[in-house]
This record gives structure tokens, C-alpha cells and sequence, in this order.
């Protein structure tokens, strides 16, 4: 942590040790950190005034001064290094986790599921025929078949961005070819979110015209690349595929233009496919003195892709998870619920470790009264995004109450596939995803760049804070923070949110038509 971050958090230390019914207004990037007052009656629950100033004070001093968190991830990311599901790596990874919990006194105990078959890339290679060449840079998409053995010769076919005009614009010469689909440079959440929502359309449509891969142009500058997958349920994916460094991508576009139908290549990923694996999620715990069979869910994936070592997306909140949890041990203060406190796998695999903890905990979930989730990197929290429920926002500002003054209470009604909320989100249960500013996640998101020199400690010090509080104010409250949502009142709330829109696009619609994903119709 730099020198002055350090002396901010021991003068924050001292007035916190001397005022604990004060907050700290964390500055816009500023180096100073700023006292201001809190309510001493800020309440946990509507009904009474609770514990929550009293568990803000002893939480804030405990995360912001010395602790364990940056070591723990420094030990994630540049030891172990990514960390794909089902890779020893990711085997480290749980025993990285299993140990820091315990390092904080937390109870801790993994549970296993199968992954359905496991994967890496092998030496993936494009070389061009003719009549021009050049190198490409490219990498395997997550979870894309092998090419056969030798590798596809073929013509490349440009699609643009694969939309029906674009498709239909080279007519027969589709078929056997090699497509190279055009993406934008990518800058905002919402562009992140539709390079996971275009793909499935477009592949329908390469496999309907017969197309034996597709290249996809990488939506980052500066040679970077990055692995996504497009296969969201943990199979291996109908055709090959493959993300060319753009600058790369964007030349073999002019040259295929400059030279329509006549450049050919040959495309070479000899990934490597193996069958189904025990993997598991890591679970710490601490009992509610109360309620104990009631829970409250903080959550985080362990898991990351291997071309960086993981340290964004998303061992910063994997360590959040753990420190959190180390906080609200330490404070000695017990809440009313038991929170949990949850290392996904499978994650990047389509939500695959979660969605098997909802299957092996549906007994159960009606006691769930809240999963909160952190999968955005170091940017600052600005309130949570409530999966379409208005119902559950009064409790979780109340928790809050007591960081009023750190501007984190803008929530949102949203509701969407991509983190580990999702099926928890599905099965009625009430749902929080921090929102966070962009900071400087997505330039780096999957990518070679994602490592442990793009985390601002303090910054994640302040989100786990709030992860803390909001777990802990939750869990603490009189009343439950919402009800389960039954499966009518669900299918109102995904119409309305859009969601059904989605789970179309993306393929989950017959699985939740059906109830094999959700809860039962």
C-alpha cells in the first residue's frame, strides 16, 4: 500500500478507536480520509435500534488498518496464479482458501460437485496461406472444441457484426468457411455485457450455414488478449473459436476485403479435453446466536481464467469475502442469522458452482434471506443491484445507515445473468450484486493484463467494509429483509425486468420454462 494510503488508514484507526459512533466518508480518490457523523440509533432492523453503528465501528478499524488481506491475495494471484476449474491450480486455490478462513478463526468446510468435463488450450495457431501473410495472434475461446487433428484449411468469410443482413451478404460461400465476426472496442458495462449476449445468435447462425469456425475480433486494443467462453453450462461448444488480437483481426479483415474469396487459413487448436471432475466450493461460516438456521449468503468466485493470474476478476473479492468475514469474527459481536460466506468454482464456466450449491441447498431456501455478491474488481461500490426487488431496498439501506456518508446507497432494480446471484436470483431468494465504477476492470477483464499491480488495496478495504456491514446488517435485522418470491410472482419479475429477454438469447428459457433452472413452475 503506498506511504500515504498507510498514514490515512492510522489516523482513520485512531478517530474510529475515539469515536465509534462515527463513519468515515472514503474521498473521491483523494488522499486524506474525511470524519463525518452517523446516526447512534442507526438501526439493523425498522423495529429497533440494533447493532449496526456499533458493528460499523469495530468492522471499519479492523479492515483499514493492518491486516491479512493484501498477503492472502498476493498469495492467490503471483503464487497460484489463474486458476481455471478443474485445473490443479484451482485445487490450490481451495486449499488457499480452506486456510486463510481458518487463519481468521472462521469455520470452514468445502463441498464438492462434478463439473461435466475439463479444459485447456493447446498451442493455437492461425497461419495464412495467401496470397498475403502475416502472424496472428490469437487465443482459444474458453470451453471451444478441438480442431481436428491437423488442424482446418480453409477460405475466411467476413460477417461483420453477424447480423441477418451480414450473413446474408456472402450467401453460399458460408458453408465450410472459416468466419471472422467484427466486435467495438469495449468501454462500458454494457458493452461487456453484450459480448456475452451476441455470440449464441451468431453461432446458431455459422452452424445453420454450415461453418467450421469462427474468429472472433478481440474488442481490446494493443495486441491484448483475453479468454471468454460462450458455452454457459460447463459443456464443450458446438464449433471452434477463437479471439484474435484486434489489431491483428482488423488487418485480416482489409486483406479479406482487399481480396474477396481468396484468403485462406489454417486454424490449429489442439485443445485439451478431459472428462468429468470433483471440483468444490470453499464455505466459511459463523452461526447466528438466534436464528441460526436462517442465513445470509456473501459470495464471491474463486476461479479466474489462466492468460493473467486472476487478480480482478476475481481474487480481490474472494479475499474481500475472507476479510469480511475475519472483520465480523474479530469484532466478537454475533449476529441474529448465521452468514455464510461462500468461494465459488465454475464461475467463468457459466455460473456452474453456484448453481450446484442452490441444487444441493433447495431444502433450505426459503431460510436464505439474502445473497450478496462482489465480481467487479476494485471499483468503488455505489449501492447494489436488487435483482428487480424494490421490496428488499428500506432494509438494506437501513444496514448502511451507518455509511450514509459514503455515497453507496444508489441502488438499482436490474436483474441479469453473470454472477453467481443468478440462480439464487431464479429460486425467489432476495439478491444484491454491488455495483461498482468501472475503475479499471474492464481494460484488464479476462485479459493477459489482470494481475495483482492493477488492485488499489484501499479501495478494496473500503468495499469490504461495506460487503461486511451489509452482510452483517442483514443478518442482524429483527425482521426478515424480504420474503422468497414464489414462482408467479417470479414470472412477473422477469418479464418486467427483462430478464426473460436473456435467458432467450442466451438459452436458458426451455430450462426455466421447465423449472430444471428455477424454482418450479
Amino acid at each position: 500500500m503506498p506511504r500515504r494510503a498507510i498514514i490515512a488508514s492510522l489516523f482513520l484507526y485512531f478517530i474510529a478507536s475515539l469515536l465509534p459512533a462515527y463513519a468515515q466518508l472514503p474521498p473521491a480518490k483523494k488522499d486524506a480520509l474525511s470524519p463525518a457523523q452517523s446516526s447512534q440509533t442507526a438501526a439493523c432492523s425498522t423495529t429497533e435500534a440494533s447493532s449496526c453503528a456499533q458493528a460499523a465501528a469495530k468492522i471499519l478499524p479492523i479492515v483499514m488498518g493492518s491486516s491479512p488481506m493484501e498477503e492472502n491475495l498476493r498469495r492467490l494471484t503471483d503464487e497460484i496464479g489463474g486458476r481455471v476449474t478443474g485445473t490443479p491450480e484451482m485445487a490450490k486455490a481451495v486449499a488457499w482458501g480452506v486456510a486463510a478462513f481458518r487463519a481468521a478463526g472462521v469455520d470452514v468446510h468445502t463441498e464438492k460437485y462434478t463439473l461435466p468435463v475439463t479444459w485447456s488450450e493447446g498451442d493455437s495457431r492461425l497461419e495464412l496461406l495467401g496470397p498475403i501473410k502475416f502472424p496472428v495472434r490469437l487465443k482459444s475461446e474458453g470451453w471451444s472444441p478441438a480442431t481436428p487433428a491437423g488442424g482446418i484449411e480453409a477460405s475466411v468469410v467476413d460477417v461483420g457484426y453477424g447480423t441477418d443482413d451480414d450473413f446474408a451478404k456472402p450467401g453460399a460461400s458460408l458453408k465450410g468457411a472459416i468466419l471472422l465476426v467484427h466486435t467495438d472496442i469495449g468501454t462500458t458495462w454494457t458493452d461487456l455485457f453484450n459480448e456475452y449476449l451476441r455470440p449464441p445468435t451468431i453461432i446458431e447462425k455459422a452452424l445453420k450455414q454450415g461453418a467450421v469456425a469462427i474468429l472472433w475480433i478481440g474488442a481490446r486494443e494493443r495486441l491484448l488478449l483475453y479468454r471468454h467462453t460462450n458455452s454457459l453450462d460447463g459443456e464443450i461448444d458446438k464449433i471452434p473459436q477463437a479471439v484474435l488480437a484486434r489489431e491483428d483481426g482488423l488487418r485480416l479483415a482489409r486483406t479479406v476485403a482487399a481480396y474477396p474469396g481468396k484468403v485462406r487459413v489454417k486454424l490449429d487448436m489442439p485443445n485439451k479435453i478431459g472428462g468429468s471432475i470433483e471440483q468444490e466450493n470453499v464455505v466459511g461460516e459463523i452461526r447466528g446466536y438466534e436464528k441460526p438456521d436462517e442465513i445470509v449468503i456473501l459470495g464471491a468466485h474463486l476461479d479466474s481464467w489462466e492468460l493473467g493470474t486472476g487478480a480482478l476478476d476475481n481474487g480481490c473479492n474472494a479475499a474481500l469475502v475472507i476479510e469480511a468475514a475475519r472483520a465480523i469474527k474479530a469484532t466478537g459481536l454475533l449476529p441474529r442469522r448465521t452468514i455464510r460466506f461462500v468461494l465459488f468454482s465454475g464461475e467463468e464456466q457459466g455460473t456452474i458452482g453456484s448453481f450446484e450449491y442452490v441444487k444441493s441447498h433447495r431444502a433450505e431456501l426459503d431460510k436464505i434471506r439474502a445473497m450478496i455478491t462482489y465480481d467487479s474488481g476494485i471499483g468503488r461500490v455505489t449501492g447494489y443491484s436488487l435483482g428487480g426487488r424494490r421490496d428488499i431496498e428500506p432494509g438494506v439501506r437501513e444496514a448502511l445507515k451507518p455509511l450514509e456518508s459514503w455515497a453507496a446507497n444508489t441502488d438499482t432494480y436490474d436483474a441479469s445473468f453473470g454472477t453467481d446471484n443468478f440462480d439464487f436470483l431464479l429460486e425467489g431468494v432476495p439478491t444484491l450484486v454491488a455495483n461498482q465504477a468501472e475503475a479499471n476492470y474492464l481494460p484488464n477483464y479476462h485479459a493477459a493484463s489482470d494481475t495483482l499491480d492493477k488492485v488499489d488495496i484501499r479501495e478494496l478495504k473500503l468495499n469490504t467494509v461495506l460487503a461486511a456491514l451489509t452482510a452483517w446488517g442483514i443478518a442482524d435485522r429483527v425482521e426478515p429483509l424480504g420474503k422468497r418470491l414464489s414462482r408467479a410472482e417470479l414470472d412477473v419479475l422477469v418479464k418486467e425486468t427483462g430478464l426473460d429477454q436473456q435467458l432467450k438469447l442466451l438459452g436458458y428459457w426451455p430450462a426455466w420454462q421447465s423449472g430444471q433452472r428455477g424454482r418450479k413452475p
